[in-house]
């Protein structure tokens, strides 16, 4: 095991590298490893070129041609390629750690054998538990990463002030802090949209400082709506938006100078629509992106990370070559790494994979910086676990034991029924719906409606132990057993979020995850079904990867038992208070509609 792999320790610059690359590529100096005989796929000329050789030293390519013999001396290491194809390793462009319910080193772990050597990280679910010492946390342990996992510093935490409030805040002097911070890629996705069309200070504040230090503005504009608000969100200075799902949406923000990230997590499928921009459109390439935003464990362990964006590209009819490019090149020069990742060239990192077959994407053998990390989809180094002060535990704090009655809804007036709004979820996707619906009352108390999908959701607030319940009613989760399942991850201020058909096993789950620190349980009928826990800020596990993986198979099991079939339930369920995304949210506040940004009464 080399000290490198293990500490995680970066290559010299190119420039404190080029003397000896230059020695390598002409044969005055040998090199670390020769790969023979390759088919590169080029992702700077579209080409895919055979009988390519690679030669890489000090963990940086030297050369790539036709023959490198004369870079092999008795120390170099000779891989014969038997005409596989060699292709830069993957980068996700947006993502966040967190939703893997992982830590930074066991994503890391997870993703590897997949390709993925370049991870650009939005901490953001843990700065709106701790703040900027939550986000120094991930920036330090991702330093301490084989691969490269850039941190773009959270940009609106909370995400909608005033519609909510999160466990910290993050300020413009923050984010300008953290710009001199080594990692820092730039800043994360500017969910405030309308903040920055109306000139918030705060959102000036944070965008200005990072474009003062050269560095990229990620956006986040969520909305259809594509009229004077989308054109002032733009002149503001995001660079980039993955939250576009239909082909229109690509084509306006490529159209506007911004890179579209589209986007294939673990709910999340916004691919397929969008990318007819340009198989149908024919819209240049360049300016799109492949990303995943979130996925969860189960995903990582069981399909894959960024390989499995790009199988499903090319499945929508992309051409293998531009695929690839949208996942290595095009990511690498959105965020002026060109010069370091994104190709098998001369001078940058030595991220490559071996391929045997193109158009599935299957995967040999991956290098990270020089180094063999993976072979046939297992890690082959060693990556020790980081350690998480105590601080960042413990941070579940509900103030007073939950019953049955918190989730109790009063009926606003006497009256045998009642028109509610319903939040209801939609598959695939992170949009929800603004539902009405008919209940009835019994005792001054609404009632939930399981044979028309209406069950209760509450909203409970974690960080400053108040003891506060937000109810209301959601729609789209299929329940037809009594059950109810909480979740301490609720993006994006991350209370915890409840939903059942049972007050009691409402009560009951909140309870659990109060005394295990956080993370998600499923109980019916009183008896826990499930659970994943996730000490770490009530958001991440301490377990690999593969543990977390089996917990949430089980969890997912337990859902479809108790009547829920939606694709991802999990993912839909911790997105129900993001009060950024439209149109019907719930938060700690009360029930948002996110079309007018405005708290609106639960009954009409």
């Amino acid at each position: 095991m080399s000290k490198q792999a293990r500490a995680g320790n970066r290559p010299q610059s190119w420039t404190q590298s080029a003397s000896l690359l230059v020695d390598v590529a002409m044969g005055r100096s040998h090199a670390d490893i020769v790969v023979r005989n390759g088919r590169l796929v080029s992702v700077y000329s579209g080409e895919i070129i055979a009988g390519i050789d690679i030669a890489i030293v000090a963990g940086r390519f030297a050369f790539v041609g036709h023959g490198a013999t004369h870079c092999i001396g008795p120390k170099t290491k000779v891989v014969d390629a038997g005409g596989r194809y060699l292709i830069p390793g993957l980068c996700d462009a947006h993502m966040h750690v967190e939703s893997g319910m992982v830590t930074v080193t066991e994503f890391t772990r997870a993703v590897i054998p997949h390709g993925t050597t370049s991870m650009f990280i939005d901490p953001h679910e843990i700065a709106n538990v701790l703040g900027l010492e939550g986000v120094r946390l991930m920036h330090d342990e991702a330093l301490a990463m084989p691969i490269n996992v850039h941190v773009q510093m959270p940009s609106c935490v909370p995400s909608a002030p005033g519609l909510e409030h999160a466990g910290a805040a993050i300020t413009p002097a923050d984010v300008a802090e953290a710009m001199t911070w080594p990692n820092i890629i730039g800043l994360g996705e500017v969910m405030n949209f309308p903040g920055v069309a109306n000139n918030d200070a705060t959102m000036r504040g944070g965008i200005d400082a990072t474009v003062k230090s050269g560095k990229t503005v990620g956006g986040h504009f969520a909305s259809p709506e594509l009229g004077r608000a989308f054109h002032g969100y733009v002149a503001g200075g995001p660079e980039d938006d993955h939250e576009g799902t239909r082909m229109e949406d690509a084509i306006a923000r490529v159209r506007q100078g911004m890179r579209a990230m589209l986007r294939l997590g673990s709910a999340w499928y916004d691919v397929a629509s969008q990318i007819k921009a340009v198989t149908e459109q024919g819209l240049d390439p360049r300016n799109f992106i492949l990303c995943t935003d979130d996925s969860h464990s189960g995903t990582l362990v069981n399909e894959g990370h960024m390989d499995r964006v790009v199988r499903h590209a090319i499945a929508q009819g992309l051409k293998p070559v531009t695929a690839i490019q949208m996942a290595t090149l095009n990511t690498a020069q959105h965020f002026r790494l060109e010069r370091e990742i994104g190709s098998i060239t001369p001078g940058r990192l030595a991220d490559f994979l071996i391929v045997s077959d193109l158009a599935n994407l299957t995967i040999d053998r991956v290098y990270a910086r020089g180094l063999l990390v993976a072979e046939q989809g297992k890690l082959v180094i060693e990556i020790p676990a980081y350690n998480y002060p105590s601080f960042a535990k413990n941070t579940i704090k509900l103030g007073k034991k939950l019953n049955a009655k918190d989730f109790d809804i009063k009926a606003p007036k006497p009256t045998k029924h009642v028109t509610a709004r319903v939040i209801g979820v939609i598959e695939n996707q992170a949009p929800t719906k603004a539902l009405e619906a008919d209940l009835s009352v019994s005792d001054g108390i609404v009632q939930m409606d399981r044979r028309n999908d209406v069950c209760q959701i509450a909203l409970v607030e974690r960080h400053r132990g108040t003891g506060a319940v937000v109810n209301g009613f959601v729609s789209g989760f299929g329940y037809t057993l009594d059950c109810a399942m909480a979740s301490t991850v609720a993006h994006d201020s991350h209370h915890m979020i409840v939903v059942g058909t049972n007050k009691e096993d409402m009560a009951k789950a909140a309870n659990r995850l109060g005394q295990v620190g956080g993370g998600v349980v499923l109980f019916s009928k009183g008896r826990e079904l499930a659970l994943v826990e996730m000490p770490i800020a009530g958001l991440m596990s301490d377990q690999r990867a593969e543990i977390v993986a089996g917990k949430a198979d089980k969890l997912v099991s337990a859902m479809r038992a108790m009547g829920c079939s939606l694709n991802n339930a999990y993912m839909q369920h911790s997105l129900l208070a993001l009060v950024v995304i439209p149109e019907l949210r719930i938060s700690d506040v009360g029930i948002i509609d996110v079309r007018t940004f405005e708290k609106v009464d639960l009954f009409l």
